[in-house]
């Protein structure tokens, strides 16, 4: 795994609990298109909203849904012990692999996040990929110090949030952080806004969440990617734009993608963990436009 589409899907959630029939609605449009990985209980995924029981349960139906197609899952929470025990539930329950945030209430200092994925990858028999998010998280890793974590044998990939808006700045920029990393760690964009530049530029990963509910029309760009076509990668990005200002409108992807979930019949509209709340009917007919206008898949 760690290449082409990996695909993070939402986890739908309604008044009773996960919503199990949702979710496999999701994996199964996901799976039918072939994705590369599946990114399972990632910020999309609402891994720090769930419980211990609601993890474990996600993760689980996942690996049960999901064929051939190999399974990261998000183990990120406050303290080492409960990532721990995440961590085994996920392994427990097929995962083949491990996405992990430097998520906290205090603020970390690069040796402790080092520490951190140091007992993680020490106690995991899959490998880690690890999950450089600051706007959730609050911690920012240094080049310096993803060099240093790509030194422990476990880790194998890096997920970054975003890349300069030019394409010069953006091939500097991953080829900055290659630098320092240890060969056959590969680099992954997320921000979906950036991943025609963090494809041209290198990344052998695109970490998707228009992915985990559009399959087809995120894997046209990362097909392209992988033969090195450039311009429609560049082309079929910037097609998407329409898309992208509404994450930017609505604060983030989750509250439009939980509203494309419903408007395509997989989830109820209103699917999200409070204190979340569901976007307002005006916003939901603005998605459906969209999707309809930009035929997305």
């Amino acid at each position: 795994m760690f290449t082409g589409l990996c695909a993070f899907p939402l986890t739908p959630v309604t008044a009773s609990g996960v919503d199990e029939e949702g979710f496999s609605k999701i994996l199964a449009r996901l799976t039918a298109a072939r994705v590369d990985s599946l990114g399972i209980l990632g910020s999309t995924g609402s891994y720090a909203y769930l419980t211990r029981e609601q993890h474990k349960r996600i993760a689980t139906l996942a690996n049960q849904l999901a064929g051939d197609i190999p399974v990261m899952v998000c183990v990120g929470a406050v303290s080492t012990d409960t990532i721990l025990r995440l961590a085994e539930d996920a392994q427990e329950a097929g995962a083949d692999a491990l996405l992990l945030p430097a998520v906290s209430y205090q603020s970390l200092r690069d040796e402790e996040v080092f520490a951190l994925f140091e007992t993680v990858t020490r106690y995991a028999s899959v490998p880690v990929c690890i999950y450089d998010n600051p706007g959730t998280t609050h911690f920012t890793f240094t080049d310096e110090l993803h060099g240093r974590l790509s030194s422990l044998d476990g880790v194998r990939s890096v997920k970054i949030p975003g890349v300069p808006d030019t394409p010069a700045a953006a091939a500097e920029r991953v080829e900055a952080l290659r630098k320092h990393l240890r060969p056959g760690v590969t680099i992954g964009i997320s921000g979906d806004a950036f991943a025609s530049l963090g494809l041209n530029a290198g990344c052998e990963v695109w970490y998707s969440v228009c992915g985990g509910v559009f399959p087809e029309t995120a894997k046209q760009i990362t097909q392209a990617a992988a033969v090195k076509d450039h311009a429609r990668v560049t082309a079929l990005t910037a097609r998407l734009d329409p898309l992208w200002a509404l994450f930017r409108k609505h604060g983030g992807s989750i509250r439009v993608i939980a509203a494309a979930a419903g408007v395509l019949g997989l989830t109820d509209t209103d699917c999200l963990l409070r204190p979340l709340l569901p976007l307002l009917a005006g916003d939901i007919a603005d998605i459906a436009r969209v999707i309809t206008e930009l035929d997305l898949k």
